[in-house]
């Protein structure tokens, strides 16, 4: 059955024939400049697309609920942080996964990064689990609020978080000493959630996501030490 969902997600191009999202989506990332899947990753992410269309449809995992939006909103963009991430990030904490943006794409794009998907509402919970399932990602859930974790990770990503300055202080409580948090965010926004974060940051140049509409990733490297 499964597999029969999935040869349904995708769209419809000028021949009549469907194209599989997994085709789509590489063509996304070419349109964006970025380098393209292989194929048992892109079917991966097929798979991933197509649960959350089923789980969609009873539980409000997201707002974009149709396949291009979550295709080039989502997929394209998280796809985008995750090669932007830099070498040496072993442990990433996304805070707030919601249906698991970026913290699934990171995970199937970087696999030597151990992942933690911290979401505290209990259906979306649920879903993450499932989907780390039915994907084969050996990233973990969280199912408390992001900031009792009670740990330190090496990167921190926050996307389209509710009050997300609020949410960006506590984070960047859990970066572990010249770690990175990364705001998925607007060029509008990013000064005050760098307020927001701290004078322990030290902030690299906005990196333009995918898409357009001022979308930006903002890496923040903590401070090894904390100032006098």
């Amino acid at each position: 059955m499964a597999a029969a969902a999935d040869r349904r997600v995708g769209c419809i191009g000028m021949s009549g024939e469907q194209e599989p999202a997994a085709s789509r989506l590489n063509r996304l990332l070419a349109e964006a400049g970025l380098p393209v899947l292989d194929a048992e990753l892109a079917g991966r992410f097929q798979h991933y697309l197509s649960l959350i269309l089923r789980w969609n449809a009873r539980v409000n995992l997201t707002a974009v609920r149709d396949e291009e939006g979550i295709l080039s909103r989502h997929f394209v963009e998280s796809i985008a942080c995750a090669r932007a991430l830099p070498e040496g990030v072993a442990t990433l904490l996304d805070y707030g996964s919601g249906a698991g943006f970026p913290g699934i794409p990171i995970a199937l794009c970087r696999p030597e990064i151990a992942v933690t998907l911290a979401e505290s509402q209990g259906k979306k919970g649920a879903f993450l689990r499932e989907a780390l399932r039915v994907v084969g990602i050996s990233a973990k859930v969280y199912a408390e609020r992001a900031e009792t974790v009670g740990e330190e990770f090496d990167c921190v990503t926050l996307r389209a978080v509710d009050r997300m300055a609020e949410a960006v202080e506590a984070a960047a409580g859990l970066v572990a000493p010249a770690g990175r948090l990364a705001l998925m965010t607007t060029g509008a926004e990013l000064s005050g959630l760098q307020q927001a974060a701290g004078a322990g940051f030290t902030w690299a140049p906005a990196v333009p996501l995918p898409g357009g509409a001022d979308r930006i990733l903002a890496l923040g490297q903590r401070a090894i030490s904390s100032p006098a």
